[in-house]
């Protein structure tokens, strides 16, 4: 793997991808963002040696260079799934291609229904936890002690002084920024009645099928890591009704703002 990524690096440094302070994973219905990012260089994903490809309809697919708020940003537009057949290796490949270009700080969103039934959807859910039931770990295979500590350490896997300056924001800004835990599913299918409740038993706020792959990774490379959930959908077992996906794309469009002033101001202030 290492010589992957030193191919992927060395490809994007002589694309101009030089020495970025922050990488951000921009989740479902979340590309909005890069309209605030001074753009310097942008390449498609199937453009990068060894990189995957996103095939899912709504995320973009392209690595983005520029500078946010007067820090180098490296931004993926569009993010990978095990759902769509990808190991969870090929899902945090990107993570490893950001740290070794340079990133020391790691922010993610995500699309997610809410457990908590005291949250409401078009609102937004910092993550302060996870639970994986993703089935594996991403790192799980032969080798990985060459690219980091493999019994990586979870006790704070979300940076608790980002967090802070999130929720700070956040009350700045009169935004309802919840916190909890995110539980991180295979999919695609999404969840049964049963499912939400042994959701809800275990601890979860909210649920969705990202991110917790890519935060195992942060930590594993010792970055500073926190995420946001813009919760799309509520998943009460007692009046479940069929979900619209499109309806979950406009859900996390309408909260797409208050996740850019979040962002914007975080990165500010680092």
């Amino acid at each position: 793997m290492i010589k992957y990524i030193n191919e992927t690096v060395e490809y994007l440094q002589e694309k101009g991808f030089k020495s970025p302070e922050i990488g951000i994973i921009l989740g479902t219905g979340l590309g909005q963002l890069i309209n605030e990012v001074e753009i310097i260089e942008e390449v498609s994903y199937n453009h990068i040696p060894n990189f995957p490809t996103a095939t899912v309809e709504f995320h973009k697919g392209k690595l983005i260079y520029g500078t946010l708020e007067g820090k180098t940003v490296i931004v993926m537009q569009g993010r990978f799934h095990l759902y769509e057949g990808y190991t969870l290796q090929d899902v945090t490949y990107p993570v490893r291609v950001m740290e070794k270009l340079g990133i020391k700080t790691l922010l993610v969103s995500n699309a997610s229904g809410a457990i908590n039934l005291d949250y409401k959807k078009g609102e937004l859910m910092l993550i302060d936890d996870h639970i994986n039931l993703q089935g594996g770990s991403p790192l799980a295979f032969k080798g990985v002690e060459t690219l980091g500590e493999r019994f990586a350490d979870m006790s704070a896997p979300y940076n608790l002084e980002i967090n802070s300056k999130f929720k700070a924001i956040a009350k700045a800004n009169n935004i309802t920024l919840h916190e909890g835990v995110y539980a991180s599913v295979v999919g695609p299918q999404l969840e049964t009645r049963a499912e939400y409740r042994m959701l809800k038993l275990i601890g979860a706020d909210a649920v969705g099928m990202s991110t917790v792959p890519e935060i195992i990774v942060a930590n594993h490379l010792n970055l500073k890591v926190a995420a946001v959930s813009v919760l799309t959908d509520e998943c009460d077992p007692d009046n479940l009704k069929p979900v619209d996906i499109s309806e979950i794309i406009a859900m996390a469009g309408k909260a797409e703002p208050d996740m850019i002033t979040l962002f914007k101001d975080l990165i500010k202030s680092l």
